[in-house]
């Protein structure tokens, strides 16, 4: 039973990590921290959808966040979410080897 709840969280946490935008902010904010503003100018996305998935991030414990006056900054908060994001990268890349590989074999039938 205890098991079940351990799968819960991950799945939980695996879910809140699911999205294109979350993404790109955890990859954005790899090399340092940014503000509200700076992420919305660069990601191109409206700052109350950013602010959404700051949010969500924070809460999973990805992301902090500290003000100072009136601009509220983001960083990675455990720099362990990559050892998380790199193998997915990885397996998704052999898999796009092997799709590129099979195209390959099937253009020449």
């Amino acid at each position: 039973m205890t098991d079940d709840i351990v799968f819960k969280i991950k799945a939980d946490f695996l879910k809140g990590l699911a999205n294109p935008i979350r993404l790109q902010i955890i990859e954005y904010l790899k090399d340092g921290d940014a503000s509200v503003g700076k992420l919305v100018q660069e990601l191109g996305v409206e700052q109350s959808n950013l602010s959404r998935h700051l949010a969500m991030l924070r809460d999973l414990g990805v992301l902090q966040a500290r003000q100072e006056k009136t601009t509220v900054f983001y960083s990675i908060h455990d720099h362990d979410i990559f050892k998380v994001l790199r193998p997915i990268a990885e397996v998704l890349r052999k898999k796009l080897m092997r799709s590129e590989s099979l195209l390959e074999r099937l253009g020449k039938e």
